[in-house]
């Protein structure tokens, strides 16, 4: 494209290896725009770290060693809460970003748009959390946080299929599921602006999985498989956990999963 002198590459690079998470989120947000606005070349010249610069806090905790937390009515569990969803919508920027950047080649240009679009949801996202957070009390960094949810894209980072399958359709649809109880433990608490931050979340999170799920129907078609018995066998192959229900069919299905992509997981 003409007038450009940066790859989108380099910006979603640069990005990925911005450690301060207020940093990283205005980071993403400025990729977003100049790629929409045309301000960066369609190229894939430099490759994407296999894994994203993190601040110093919070530390990081395996999944067992991750302190127990309430059901979010009191103050102390709510801020509990608040930082878990925060990190994860931390992570989930670079999960977005890194599926534009590693990926965008081979995707294709609406692949790219819909994952910077995603990403920078997410940041807006984190700074809506963030702020929560930080009207209680507190702020993102004061509790530790979980320190493996990069894993599932580390281990699909060599298949376009596989990172589709597991982070999208999985993890991503796996907030559909749990959003609407924790909404309601908000709304008991009486945390009315956390429900309108949660509800938008919420519908946002419905269109990145519609997002993820229509370019794994189309690499499907393009394979010449069933969508649902590919999905499955990679789910099988990459994701270690099972999920337990109940799953939320109605947003799943707004989201383009339908019931054949929910057995190898319950």
């Amino acid at each position: 494209m003409s007038g450009t002198s940066r790859s989108v590459a380099q910006a979603i690079r640069s990005a990925l290896l911005t450690a301060d998470p207020r940093a990283k989120a205005m980071a993403t947000r400025a990729v977003w725009r100049d790629w929409r606005l045309g301000r960066l070349a369609f190229a894939f010249d430099v490759a994407m770290p296999d894994r994203p610069a993190r601040p110093e806090r919070p530390e990081l905790l395996p999944p067992g060693r991750m302190p127990k937390r309430g059901r979010g009515q009191s103050l102390k569990g709510r801020i509990a809460l608040y930082h878990a969803l925060t990190h994860i919508e931390f992570v989930a920027i670079d999960l977005a970003l890194d599926m534009a950047g590693r990926f965008g080649g081979e995707g294709g240009r609406e692949l790219v748009d819909d994952f910077l679009r995603v990403a920078a949801d997410e940041a807006m996202h984190f700074a809506l959390l963030d702020r929560r957070l930080k009207a209680l009390g507190s702020g993102y960094g004061e509790l530790p946080a979980h320190g493996g949810l990069w894993d599932a894209a580390y281990a699909t980072r060599q298949d376009l299929a596989a990172r589709l399958a597991v982070v999208p359709m999985v993890l991503e649809a796996r907030g559909l599921d749990v959003t609407p109880r924790t909404i309601e433990w908000l709304r008991i608490a009486g945390d009315e602006p956390g429900v309108r931050v949660l509800e938008r979340i919420l519908d946002d999170e419905i269109r990145h999985v519609r997002y993820g799920a229509n370019h794994f129907m189309r690499l499907a078609d393009l394979c010449g498989q069933a969508p649902g018995d590919l999905w499955k066998s990679l789910v099988e192959r990459h994701f270690g956990g099972r999920l337990s229900g109940p799953f939320n069919d109605s947003a799943r299905r707004a989201a383009g999963l339908s019931l054949h992509f929910t057995p190898a997981l319950a």
